[in-house]
């Protein structure tokens, strides 16, 4: 067989595949002929408890009923066993079974062969339907996820929120699949917490294709906050201001909030600049930022890595407020900060691809250590002096752990007015440390999934 006659050999159909069927919460009303059909003469039939007793009339005597409610794990092997058998089997999934649904996880498990789809409607087609909205250019997430609680400004990527926290500083318009504990007033009050109440509208779908359907086209996260919404529900978010579009990179110092009288703890707009390149920053980099100052570098970060996450501590309390204020001021939802001394916390974060170190608490040697320990392959640690102590420090302990290690010295001279005309004054010196641990860097990006 010739390479074009191989690329366009069909798949040979097989003889008693899973039908994967979408329905909705009209019952059979929702379902075609074809897919009515094999629903009714399917031997095994798998789905959620509400979803079987929806079904249950349209059973054929002796059919087998299996509930995956908090088995998803199990259905490969009962479609398995049909298959062994060679009795037919019927999954029922709500909607587009492709769209956040059981398909691809079976698809995965057994094969793409064994699988035979019959899509429906998807919800969120439907509540775009009832309002309006048009759908194609819109976003869509789940948060039908375990419940971690209200959302917090800092909140760690594995919240059930967090996908939709980040979606939401890019998206004109969005999907939502929720869960009961990911409602829609939830949804709200993270609007509200992230400083967006403002910037969307929404409308929630209530119980779509049922008796009690109801539908709110248009609330504000204000009011939506306030309300309690049926169990089974949709929601849409739309921009009513458009995306902000910031300074990703090179922010003047003056875009941060720092320590006054005295300007301080803040790593100059040049020196930055240098330690961020050298970081060698990627979209999901995951990023430690230790001694955060006014969080400058960290914040930065967190709006060149849209996908990572920036995990920032500081021990000064007055420090740690006032970063705190310029995260709020930033408009992020990847960056989290916490108030204590390193190396304390840092055994509960994930490990990073990048560390920037700008302050050490004395503890300069051993996070060093540390640092290179949990670094991924590829990763860099990259920190900033102003004394020969600190410096000297470093070096040494890259030294003694066989690290891949350079300093670069950078000087920078900013103009000043001198009555009519203008001088340059020098600021002071620094050293930026530069430290792997010899595996290179990766030519491509690698993953956190």
């Amino acid at each position: 067989m010739s390479d074009t006659e191989d690329a366009m050999e069909t798949r040979v159909k097989d003889p008693n595949p899973c039908r994967v069927i979408g329905v909705l919460d009209d019952g059979a009303a929702s379902l075609g002929a074809t897919a009515l059909a094999h629903l009714r003469t399917a031997d095994l039939v798998i789905g959620g408890a509400r979803t079987l007793a929806l079904f249950r009339h349209e059973l054929k005597a002796g059919a087998v009923t299996r509930d995956l409610t908090g088995q998803l794990k199990a259905v490969p092997g009962w479609v398995r066993s049909a298959r062994d058998a060679n009795q037919s089997s019927v999954v029922l999934a709500t909607g587009d079974p492709l769209c956040h649904g059981i398909a691809p996880y079976l698809a995965q498990h057994l094969c793409l062969d064994a699988l035979d789809i019959l899509p429906n409607l998807s919800t969120l087609q439907l509540a775009c339907a009832r309002i309006g909205l048009a759908w194609q250019d819109a976003r869509i997430v789940s948060v039908h996820r375990q419940d971690a609680g209200e959302w917090v400004r800092g909140s760690w990527p594995d919240h059930g929120l967090y996908v939709l926290a980040q979606a939401l500083r890019s998206e004109q318009r969005l999907l939502v699949l929720t869960s009961p504990a990911n409602s829609p007033d939830r949804i709200a009050r993270l609007l509200q917490a992230e400083g967006l109440g403002e910037d969307f509208q929404l409308a929630v779908a209530e119980n779509l294709l049922q008796a009690d359907e109801r539908i709110h086209p248009q609330l504000s996260p204000a009011q939506a906050a306030e309300m309690r919404f049926a169990e089974l529900n949709v929601v849409l978010l739309w921009r009513s201001r458009a995306v902000a579009q910031p300074v990703r990179f090179g922010l003047a110092d003056s875009a941060f909030e720092q320590r006054q009288p005295e300007k301080g703890l803040i790593t100059k707009q040049e020196v930055r600049a240098v330690s961020l390149a050298r970081l060698q920053l990627r979209e999901r980099s995951v990023v430690w930022d230790i001694g955060a100052g006014s969080g400058s570098v960290g914040l930065e970060a967190a709006r060149l890595c849209p996908r990572g996450h920036v995990f920032a501590i500081e021990k000064n309390e007055a420090d740690h407020a006032i970063a705190g204020r310029n995260h709020a001021a930033f408009c992020v939802s990847n960056y989290t900060l916490q108030h204590g001394k390193a190396p304390e916390s840092l055994d509960a974060w994930p490990d990073p691809d990048a560390v920037f170190i700008g302050g050490s608490g004395g503890e300069l040697a051993g996070l060093i250590g540390l640092c290179l320990r949990r670094l991924r392959p590829g990763g860099r640690l990259v920190m900033n002096f102003v004394t020969l102590e600190n410096l000297a420090t470093a070096t040494q302990a890259l030294q003694s752990l066989n690290a891949e290690w350079d300093v670069l010295q950078l000087q920078a001279a900013r103009s000043r007015p001198i009555l009519h005309m203008h001088r340059m004054a020098a600021e002071n010196p620094v050293w930026l440390v530069c430290a792997g641990m010899g595996s290179g860097q990766p030519d491509t990006e690698h993953r956190h999934d």
